[in-house]
């Protein structure tokens, strides 16, 4: 299934057009303006490294499949777009305006945009950026920008949401029950009762404070994000 049905049909479950006046008319797959903005979001991206390649636009069409009948349009579009980054935040804005009610529909946009990127097997600091970037604009927030760079790239071994095995977007309750199972099972008093050497103690320790030190890290962090998100 191509990328434009398969949102498409996300629209069809997630947009109530008697609730929202907003809507666009047309599904995404259907909307020329969707279809312009995620190509040149696509396009730009591969300018993001500084060296924009012919065969780039091969990986994104193999991601976002634009149907047969507009794949010459599509082209000449992201030839266009890939000249230079300048614009890609209005792209990005529009589209959050259009499908600000469905932002599962972003978040696939932003998802396909990160496989683009990791498509030649390097993604640089400068293709990061361009991506947490459109995230925000999206206002997808960063811990979704998190969870989909953990997916594409792998987590960063300090990561606190590795640490206790947690999605990114998993909610305050799930982070605490996990933190509790992993504490209980790590518990230096396990070891002791086992009649454990006094090494597998000290490793037990030392595991039992990651795991603290990481649910208290996740913790500020929620806490800071919400605070700004008020701010």
């Amino acid at each position: 299934m191509s990328f434009w049905r398969k949102i498409a049909g996300l629209a069809v479950r997630n947009l109530d057009e008697a609730e929202c006046d907003d809507c666009p008319s047309a599904l995404p797959g259907e909307d020329p303006a969707f279809s312009t903005a995620v190509t040149a979001l696509g396009a730009k991206l591969a300018k993001a490294d500084g060296n924009a390649h012919a065969d780039e636009y091969e990986a994104f069409a193999g991601v976002f499949q634009p149907e047969p009948a507009s794949s010459g349009n599509i082209r000449r579009l992201y030839q266009l777009a890939r000249q230079t980054t300048r614009g890609f935040e209005s792209y990005a804005r529009r589209l959050a305006k259009r499908y600000r009610h469905c932002p599962q529909i972003l978040e696939d946009v932003l998802d396909g945009l990160f496989y683009v990127a990791t498509s030649d097997g390097v993604v640089t600091a400068d293709e990061l950026a361009y991506l947490e970037r459109v995230c925000e604009l999206f206002g997808l927030g960063p811990l979704v920008f998190r969870r989909l760079k953990a997916t594409h790239l792998g987590a960063d071994k300090d990561d606190p949401y590795e640490v206790l095995g947690v999605r990114h977007d998993a909610s305050d309750e799930e982070i605490r029950r996990a933190w509790k199972a992993q504490l209980s099972e790590a518990h230096p008093d396990r070891a002791r009762g086992r009649g454990l050497p006094s090494e597998f103690i000290e490793v037990a320790e030392a595991k039992a404070a990651t795991i603290n030190a990481a649910f208290d890290a996740v913790m500020r962090e929620r806490r800071a994000l919400a605070l700004a998100s008020v701010a």
